[in-house]
């Protein structure tokens, strides 16, 4: 209706300058006659220049109403942006906005949080100085994708994964003008699937492992009886051979040992734990200061937690140990402890960091990188939090590796 009153008054306006434009006319051709009847002349120049001020007066009524209707539409434009601009910023995707020469042209905040980079940083950039590997040659392309998981580093180093949508941007003629960039955050909901996976895998492997350790351990204690024979009756020159074996029969049974405590179902057997004296305790058990390791504390009161104090002790001195091992040339183990929607506690070492290879595969068990491991320390230790009702997460990078025990909140009693 608006658009019609519009149109309305801008053709009446258009008339009325086409009827002065006339007026005009006729005033100039009165200038040039010569009237002979005076009285007559006079009268019709009065006549014109009373319609003349009549009609300017009817143009200045409909400039007001012109006037009027542009800043009614202005207030509703702006009203209308606005709107729009307070969606975008409050949907919890992150949105990307490209130009034709795909150079970024909006971001919302969502979208500044989930990739760690600022609007005023990077518009009017070109997105390969945000985007690079896989999703630079998405954008690339060119062409609509509805649905893509895609890893990502943040600028701080973080490493996420993203559900990604990408379409062109057109505009009210439907002409495609750049792309939009649609994601969101799957970092959490992917190590939810990670942990779920792990856990039916580390299952299925416990039945097994239960009936390789039974089926081993009779052997092996027929080995060790006969060696204990050997050592008595063999001479100095064979000694050492049968100590050999000896030795790894010992190996053999603290490998069977590992297997029927991995394979064991776990019985909580909870108390009231007090996490300083605990912590305190692992690190007094495994600290070394004479290979170069110094450990610090990165907390300060501790709560008191219900859980069982042996096995969580077992698991957070299996994480410290762990850490010293991968400074075989010294540095610092931290150990830090925060609490938000859960009770984390985290061990850290300044190493060398761990391969993404290798980092997909450190809780399966027998999957080792030590020379004499047996690839179930930090097996035990996710079956353990696990029971607790917790997960288990690991951050590597060629700065160090850190270890994070998530345990629930309800847990904490003080």
């Amino acid at each position: 209706m608006e658009k019609v009153t519009f149109a309305a008054i801008i053709l009446s306006s258009l008339l009325l300058v086409l009827i002065l434009m006339a007026i005009f006319r006729i005033l100039m051709s009165f200038n040039r006659k010569k009237m002979k009847e005076e009285d007559k002349d006079k009268t019709q120049v009065g006549f014109v220049v009373n319609t003349f001020h009549e009609l300017v007066a009817k143009l200045k009524d409909k400039e007001r109403e012109l006037e009027a209707l542009t800043k009614k539409a202005e207030d509703r434009a702006s009203s209308i942006e606005i709107y729009n601009e307070n969606i975008l910023q409050s949907v919890p995707s992150g949105v990307i906005s490209l130009g034709r020469d795909l150079t970024i042209t909006k971001m919302n905040s969502s979208a500044e949080e989930i990739l760690d980079v600022k609007e005023k940083d990077v518009k009017g950039k070109n997105c390969f100085s945000v985007f690079g590997g896989p999703i630079a040659d998405i954008i690339r392309a060119r062409k609509t994708l509805e649905r893509a998981e895609v890893s990502f580093v943040t600028a701080g180093g973080k490493r996420i994964w993203l559900g990604l949508n990408i379409s062109p941007l057109k505009d009210s003629a439907h002409n495609t003008i750049g792309q939009i960039l649609v994601f969101t955050d799957l970092t959490e909901l992917k190590a939810f699937q990670s942990q779920m996976e792990l856990r039916e895998r580390l299952a299925n492997l416990g039945e097994m492992s239960a009936g390789i350790a039974h089926e081993l351990r009779n052997p092996m204690a027929v080995i060790s009886g006969y060696t204990k024979l050997l050592m008595k009756k063999v001479d100095e020159g064979a000694r050492p051979a049968v100590e050999a074996i000896s030795r790894e029969v010992v190996v053999m049974d603290r490998i069977i040992s590992d297997f029927l405590s991995f394979a064991k179902p776990t019985e909580l057997v909870q108390s009231d734990v007090e996490l300083a004296g605990l912590i305190s305790g692992c690190v007094q058990g495994v600290e070394d200061p004479s290979k170069g390791i110094r450990v610090i504390h990165d907390y300060g009161s501790l709560p008191v937690i219900r859980a069982d104090e042996v096995l969580l002790r077992q698991s957070v001195t299996n994480l410290i140990q762990n850490a010293i091992e991968a400074m075989p040339e010294g540095g610092e183990v931290k150990i830090s402890i925060r609490q938000d929607d859960a009770l984390r506690l985290s061990v850290s070492d300044s190493g060398h960091g761990m391969a993404e290879g290798i980092r997909d595969k450190i809780f399966l068990p027998f999957f080792t990188t030590k020379e004499r491991g047996t690839g179930l320390g930090l097996s035990i230790v996710h079956k353990v939090v696990v029971s607790h009702g917790g997960t288990v997460d690991v951050e590597s990078s060629e700065k160090g590796t850190t270890f994070t025990i998530n345990l629930p909140k309800s847990l904490v009693l003080s």
